[in-house]
């Protein structure tokens, strides 16, 4: 019970600032409807409980699971079998992540129906699939990460030149929302298991990446959908708000539906893990039924977070959004920009990467360092969002082609390990509070500025939050290579 009040006191701390945020707005140059923001406020505590459920949840049941999986699969000589389970644990950890189930159901109301919910949340996990099966292969026979990271942005960059401009928003988008607080700790825990067990000199570099290389599969899977499906010139529709249909009401409303989401969403991962467990791993009583617990755990956090954010984040994100473009405009990258620094603090995925990272490296790069850079970074990219959705002429690959391109010249500049920690942060880094309130701002600002279509403009932001840790984490990698250049020749110099 103490790991769970400290997950809640620590989740508290995460979801305040957004929530201080839109209160000040509200009370000096936005006006939200009284029901609307007591609903936000009363999201704001579900969405505070539920994500501390479900860590705690993920810390003793999705973890191990993941933990447990890598060291038995990496037993096995068998490339295939490493592939093939790669692949089956990539696809289903996909399934159950709620950033990318909202996401899904996001696109599929924007879209009118056109791309079903079912159908995008399928095809990004089979993209996941495919890269963590990858991802595994590469740890086993210690290939190069950033030579992996350059094949596969160089599809994506053949790809995205065919795709849409719908679809390069709905993929690089379904990238960030893939890797959040389901899939990012499960997926961690999976290539340390791996890179432990395998051992060699490359161990602590080997232990990050995975989420990266996860995060990229989602971008192609989608393009090909789009080209195979020939979907071209769709028109958004606007997703109308619910301001006057109480508090609690849209909450009794929304519960059954995400329990049963919730409960599907899990129910593969536990019967693959009681699978594997009677065949493989064989634990004791006691510690399987602690994962199980965990699950459980897990089960009833995702439901209360699913519930919250779509009956009390939503609206009130995109309402701010629409008020700010039509009666400030101006503010929209202030405001973008203060969102941007604000949201990685809320972002429970990020305080897991980091911790690792301050463990794997003996604290030699401390996760205060890894967050404020974050921050800056983040903070440039909602605000360049806001300017895209401003001007017509300003295009989403405009900041995304020079800056993959740029990350991908700094993986060669730069420590190894730097080159992990960077692309998992960029996976991280657009979790929930990015999925759910930044986006619906986004979209809110888009169906407001007349010259922005919201299939186009509302949508981009979650992929510029994936993007620029890339640039921000592998340029602090710089820093610290020459701080130990200067100090290694004045400790020869001595």
């Amino acid at each position: 019970m103490d790991i769970l009040w400290k997950q809640l006191k620590g989740v508290s701390f995460t979801v305040l600032p957004i929530t201080l945020l839109v209160a000040a707005l509200n009370f000096t140059i936005v006006s939200i409807e009284t029901i609307m923001f007591l609903r936000f406020l009363l999201g704001a505590f579900i969405i505070t409980i539920g994500l501390g459920i479900f860590l705690f949840g993920a810390q003793i049941g999705i973890s191990p699971i993941g933990r447990l999986m890598g060291e038995t699969i990496a037993k096995t000589d068998n490339a295939y079998l490493v592939g093939v389970l790669g692949f089956i644990l990539g696809f289903l950890i996909s399934i159950a992540e709620p950033d990318l189930q909202i996401l899904a159901r996001q696109v599929s109301l924007a879209s009118g129906g056109i791309i079903s919910a079912a159908a995008f949340l399928v095809v990004v996990s089979v993209g996941v699939g495919i890269m963590v099966g990858l991802g595994l292969l590469r740890i086993l026979y210690e290939k190069p990460l950033n030579r992996l990271f350059l094949v596969t942005y160089s599809i994506i960059l053949l790809l995205g030149l065919k795709a849409s401009q719908e679809f390069l928003a709905f993929s690089v988008d379904a990238s960030g929302a893939t890797t959040g607080a389901m899939t990012t700790p499960f997926i961690l825990a999976l290539g340390y298991g791996v890179s432990q067990l395998k051992g060699g000199k490359t161990v602590e570099e080997d232990s990050f990446g995975m989420v990266g290389l996860a995060s990229a599969g989602p971008i192609f899977a989608i393009m090909g959908m789009g080209i195979v499906k020939r979907l071209t010139n769709l028109q958004g529709e606007q997703i109308l708000l619910q301001p006057s249909v109480g508090i609690l009401r849209p909450y009794i409303l929304a519960f059954p539906q995400f329990v049963k989401e919730a409960l599907m969403t899990l129910l593969p991962l536990a019967l693959v893990f009681l699978l594997f467990n009677k065949r493989k791993l064989k634990l004791v009583p006691k510690s399987r039924n602690t994962i199980l617990k965990g699950l459980f755990y897990t089960f009833i956090g995702l439901t209360l977070f699913l519930v919250g954010v779509n009956a009390g984040f939503m609206d009130v994100g995109r309402a701010v959004g629409e008020q700010i473009a039509t009666f400030h405009p101006w503010l929209l990258p202030v405001i973008g920009f203060l969102l941007g620094m604000v949201v990685v603090l809320a972002e429970p995925a990020v305080y897991v990467l980091t911790e690792q990272v301050e463990e794997v490296t003996a604290g030699h790069i401390r996760k205060k360092v890894i967050l404020v850079t974050l921050s800056i970074g983040i903070a440039f990219a909602v605000m360049f969002s806001m300017l895209r959705i401003m001007v017509p002429a300003v295009k989403l690959w405009h900041f995304l082609l020079p800056g993959f391109a740029f990350a991908a010249f700094l993986s060669y500049r730069v420590p190894p390990i730097f080159v992990g920690i960077a692309y998992d942060s960029g996976g991280v880094a657009s979790g929930p509070m990015t999925a759910t309130f930044v986006l619906a701002f986004a979209q809110g600002a888009a169906e407001a500025v007349s010259t922005a279509n919201v299939l186009i403009d509302g949508f981009g932001v979650i992929a510029m939050v994936a993007m620029t840790p890339l640039v921000a984490i592998q340029i602090l990698g710089l820093m610290f290579k020459r701080q130990a250049e200067k100090e290694r020749i004045s400790d020869a110099i001595n």
